[in-house]
């Protein structure tokens, strides 16, 4: 079978469309004081607007040698403390953070039409906590830590089927086992930007900036 021509695929899809996606007005004068508050209200929209997968966002960092990355992972809490995820110490992403601890957010939400990014500074939390975090998730979440060696080369799909099955084992029969490199991972936000696009094109940005002071709001042109 002959594949379709990507550009001709391309030119054929329609973002937003009519029925599928709800391009909600946003006016940022009523917009609370502080974006965690924003955030909340919107991430609960998107769950009853039906968005699959709400909890899923872009994960971008930087490696030692300043080149980027990108990745989806999934958001496990945000409160005063900032933005959390999880990964391994030891991965890829867990390196990079280590050589620079910094990092940008990105959630879309194409049935509202909605994104947020959110950049800051990201520190570990104590492993009493990174723990907590693994083990109130789900058994499977508990095999794929065990299993561990996230972003090392992998020599055949059967290591990898070898190594999960033993894994599974041991998060069934010991619900509580530690893994010794899973970190749980909080961004700290300097800035977080909520975007509602607009049918005619003046999408609404508005910029929640960290101060001395508190936030700071501000729009910026789409």
């Amino acid at each position: 079978m002959a594949h379709k021509d990507l550009h001709d695929m391309l030119r054929s899809l329609r973002v937003w469309a009519p029925g599928v996606t709800e391009l909600r007005p946003f006016d940022p004068d009523t917009a609370p004081p502080t974006p965690l508050s924003l955030f909340t209200s919107w991430f609960a929209d998107a769950v009853d607007a039906g968005q699959p997968e709400p909890h899923t966002m872009s994960l971008a960092t930087v490696d030692e040698e300043g080149r980027p990355d990108v990745r989806i992972v999934m958001l496990h809490g945000a409160d005063a403390d900032g933005w959390s995820f999880g990964s391994h110490s030891t991965s890829r992403k867990g390196r990079a953070l280590s050589a620079r601890p910094y990092a940008a957010l990105a959630f879309y939400w194409p049935a509202l039409g909605r994104q947020v990014r959110v950049r800051g500074t990201v520190a570990s939390a104590p492993s009493h906590e990174s723990l907590a975090d693994l083990h109130a998730r789900s058994t499977g979440a508990l095999a794929a830590a065990l299993t561990g060696r996230q972003s090392a080369e992998l020599s055949s799909l059967e290591e990898l089927r070898q190594a999960s099955e033993e894994a599974w084992r041991r998060a069934r029969a010991n619900p509580a086992e530690p893994s010794g490199t899973w970190t749980l991972y909080r961004l700290r936000p300097e800035a977080v930007e909520f975007f509602q696009g607009d049918p005619e094109r003046r999408h609404v940005r508005l910029e929640y900036r960290r101060t001395e002071f508190g936030w700071s709001k501000g729009l910026l042109w789409p």
